[in-house]
């Protein structure tokens, strides 16, 4: 296994941001989701048939065909709405078959880390089965073709530290900023339903009915409900 650790960190070598990326991605980048509502229109967002595949810094969406540009679009949405303080999660399907079976593994554990909580590289690593590939996991995610989308923005060094991020460490403080501002559960209090920020139903709920909780089991003691469509007690 130590070998094979080794062998990975070697294979995922460090990621190089270019030089003026966070610049050019977040000019003049105050905080508030104002700001960061306008950077969805900076990426350019590239999908296949199965979901999107590749966001960078750009313009205009790379896709091949009509399912294809409606997962783009769709993830372009969804983008916003996060940036805006109005979705917790991503429901746009990602296309990561183009990428390796190690970084597979990170990316997947990466999309469990719940939103609003950071967590360590050694502690992801231990979780796929590699403790002590902290250092490979740590590259193969500054190497993720969707950032954002698979919140690699979520985890941090052992001392708390950011660490490498594509966008660049203000971008990534902007990011964890957001969603510790951002409420992950809104309650309606006449269907006495507890949504995920962002589902369809959560939308829908007007001003004067909402109510917002911090945990799911904490709307269950008061008489809520899980939504069946956003599941929020699956993902937290």
């Amino acid at each position: 296994m130590d070998r094979l650790d080794d062998r990975l960190s070697e294979f995922f070598s460090e990621a190089i941001v270019p030089r003026g990326l966070t610049r050019r991605l977040v000019p003049r980048l105050a905080p508030g989701p104002r700001t960061l509502e306008a950077l969805a229109r900076r990426f350019r967002i590239e999908a296949t048939e199965r979901g999107v595949s590749r966001l960078r810094p750009g313009r205009g969406i790379g896709a091949d065909s009509a399912r294809a540009r409606r997962h783009a679009e769709r993830a372009r949405e969804e983008l916003r709405e996060y940036l805006a303080g109005r979705r917790t999660f991503f429901s746009v399907a990602v296309d990561l078959a183009g990428v390796p079976e190690f970084q597979g593994q990170v990316l997947a554990e990466t999309r469990r880390v719940p939103f609003g909580e950071v967590e360590s590289y050694a502690e992801l690593a231990r979780r796929i089965g590699h403790p002590k590939a902290a250092r490979a996991v740590g590259n193969a995610l500054g190497a993720n073709p969707v950032p954002v989308i698979v919140p690699c923005h979520r985890i941090v060094r052992g001392d708390g530290s950011w660490g490498h991020y594509a966008f660049g460490g203000e971008m990534k403080t902007a990011l964890l900023a957001l969603e510790r501002a951002t409420p992950a559960l809104v309650g309606c209090t006449t269907t006495r339903i507890v949504c995920r920020r962002g589902c369809a139903h959560e939308q829908r709920v007007a001003e004067e009915h909402r109510v917002v909780f911090a945990s799911v089991g904490d709307a269950r003691s008061v008489g809520y409900r899980p939504c069946r469509a956003c599941r929020p007690a699956v993902a937290a």
